[in-house]
């Protein structure tokens, strides 16, 4: 099992930035991949971001590409993801997660093996 604890929400104003952590402990060895997802109230866990974690260029969804940046520091075992030009869609609690079963890079929330407790990210307008 992998335990993983995300910080660096917060609130911003739209256009901000902010910039998400999310360290990896446990069984570290055994990550093949990580995400990032996002839940707004009332709506479904939605996928953001993926990285393979033997390297690679990240996946984005289409609303992100060109504001977010995915990246990691295999040496520390954490991921980040920073976001510019923050808008109020953004608004939602943002989750990592890891995939251990499989080698590829997922979209879909289901393949995912361990996942943070979140972070809130609040864009005002």
């Amino acid at each position: 099992q992998v335990q993983l604890v995300e910080s660096g929400g917060g609130l911003v104003q739209a256009g901000g930035s902010l910039r998400l952590s999310c360290a990896a402990s446990g069984r570290t060895f055994s990550v093949y991949s990580m995400g990032w997802f996002r839940q707004a109230p009332g709506k479904e866990r939605e996928f953001v971001a993926a990285i393979r974690w033997s390297g690679g260029d990240p996946y984005y969804t289409v609303s992100v590409k060109g504001r977010f940046t995915f990246s990691k520091d295999n040496a520390k075992d954490t991921v980040y993801l920073q976001m510019n030009s923050l808008k109020p869609e953004d608004t939602a609690v943002y989750y990592c997660a890891a995939v251990r079963r499989s080698s590829g890079v997922y979209r879909e929330p289901s393949a995912y093996d361990d996942w943070g407790h979140g972070t809130q990210v609040t864009v005002s307008s």
